[in-house]
């Protein structure tokens, strides 16, 4: 029995809600139909945006499935309608949505994995900000902790991903004019989100991301082909992140992962403990020194518990058997930067890594409005 072909996705990335993203995929969704493709829409947000009303005209809508949350109905994507349709293509609006609690799936992209799965082609959309490794970035530029993320490796799996640009003045215009949003609620984002400056910042980053997805791409197509790659060395570059219970490990994690992407870099994530003292760390920290190694499982970092009561010489050890380039740590919480006098590792693995790249994330302070 032949295996079943997964399907395609496609995504229409933005900076910003209003950009065209939706009206992007619609249309293409319109085009497909006019060629003769079966095409459904999976689901449709039109925010009451009257052309993207208007656009989703003549197109197969799947009834969304309603689900009963504390005595309050809501609607979501019905995955399971979609697949007994099954359609050749579906467009799905708002790729990185948090499905409500008693739905199958706990993500919206979750549910495009089943789409995909069984071959069924999707189109969707989503902002650059919802990419997990910019979380941080978008939080020092917006001063805004954007919730509703999806890991990078979803996004690198898609088979093409489409820019929707507009300019920030453009953008700013439309929500003006009540385009995007009703005048209270528009009025409410030109105070917050939708400044000038802030959209500018946004939209480099997506600049940026799509600049690097096409690199990637001919990078892969020439790997594929049975070449060295455009950047051979790349091959030979591995991070090491050293996993604590420390708050700031998250944002480590981003960054790493972040450079890692951009560098076709291995990525390991480490923690140390010895069984001794893992008994007796407090629950709460030892709670989060998990959360953190799943959340980078969730980012498909490779992850190791080392067992030691040293943990720079056991971080040092490590890498050189694995032939780490660069290390990755927290800025010490402490002033005190003398190895015999602090219990932070960070001076001690400096000292003992001298052939390898250090490098010390600093928690930053979002941009001031």
């Amino acid at each position: 029995m032949a295996e079943r072909r997964r399907g395609k996705l496609k995504i229409f990335m933005g900076y910003a809600a209003g950009v065209g993203k939706t009206y992007k995929m619609l249309e293409e969704a319109h085009e497909l139909k006019r060629a003769g493709v079966d095409v459904v829409v999976g689901y449709f947000e039109p925010h009451g945006r009257k052309e993207t009303i208007a656009k989703a005209e003549g197109l197969e809508i799947i009834p969304r499935k309603r689900i009963d949350y504390r005595g309050t109905i809501f609607e979501e994507m019905d995955a399971t309608a979609i697949l007994a349709r099954s359609p050749q293509v579906c467009a799905v609006d708002e790729f990185p949505h948090t499905n409500v609690p008693g739905s199958e799936r706990a993500k919206r992209w979750e549910d495009v994995e089943i789409l995909l799965a069984a071959g069924i082609d999707v189109l969707t959309t989503m902002n650059i900000q919802h990419l997990e490794s910019l979380n941080d970035q978008v939080l020092q530029i917006s001063g805004i902790r954007v919730r509703e993320t999806i890991p990078d490796w979803v996004v690198e799996k898609a088979d093409e991903v489409v820019m929707v640009d507009l300019t920030p003045r453009a953008l700013l215009h439309r929500l003006q004019r009540g385009v995007v949003y009703e005048r209270e609620k528009a009025e409410r984002a030109l105070q917050n989100f939708f400044r000038e400056s802030t959209l500018a910042a946004l939209r480099e980053l997506a600049l940026r991301q799509a600049a690097h997805e096409v690199g990637q791409r001919l990078v892969n197509a020439d790997q594929a082909a049975g070449g060295e790659g455009i950047f051979p060395w790349r091959k030979h570059h591995k991070i090491l992140i050293l996993v604590t219970a420390d708050p700031k490990t998250a944002m480590l994690i981003r960054r790493a992962r972040r450079v890692s992407d951009f560098t076709d870099a291995e990525c390991f994530a480490v923690a140390v403990q010895s069984g001794a003292e893992l008994a007796r760390l407090p629950q709460p920290e030892r709670e989060a020194l998990e959360r953190h190694l799943n959340f980078a499982r969730k980012l498909h970092i490779e992850t190791r518990i080392l067992n030691s009561d040293d943990v720079a010489g056991a971080i040092v050890d490590f890498a050189r058997r694995n032939q780490v380039t660069q290390i990755y740590l927290s800025r010490p919480r402490t002033k005190t930067w003398v190895p015999a006098l602090s219990k932070d590792p960070t001076r001690k693995i400096i000292d003992l890594a001298k052939d390898m790249q250090i490098v010390i994330v600093s928690d930053r302070e979002p941009r001031a409005q």
